[in-house]
């Protein structure tokens, strides 16, 4: 699954187009190198993303599409 549609179906970033532009900026990072939109992620992989002064990092556990609200948070597991 692509990074920027990943952010958004997980519900780190409310909509696809901000997690492009996030993306384009240099504020995501997978497995510690900065990612395209397109960049492919996978269970395993490290992201970064960087809001302001502030940053947050997860492992990515699943990229299936179809989640609900409830289950959006099972994608990923913060790493502090």
């Amino acid at each position: 699954m692509r990074i920027d549609k990943f952010l958004k179906v997980s519900r780190v970033i409310k909509r696809r187009t901000v997690a492009a532009e996030a993306c384009s900026g240099g504020r995501i990072e997978v497995n510690g190198k900065p990612a395209k939109p397109a960049k492919e992620v996978k269970p395993g992989d490290i992201v970064k993303v960087s809001f302001g002064s502030d940053s947050l990092s997860f492992e990515v556990l699943n990229t299936n599409e179809k989640q609900t609200k409830q289950s959006a948070s099972e994608m990923y597991r913060v790493i502090d």
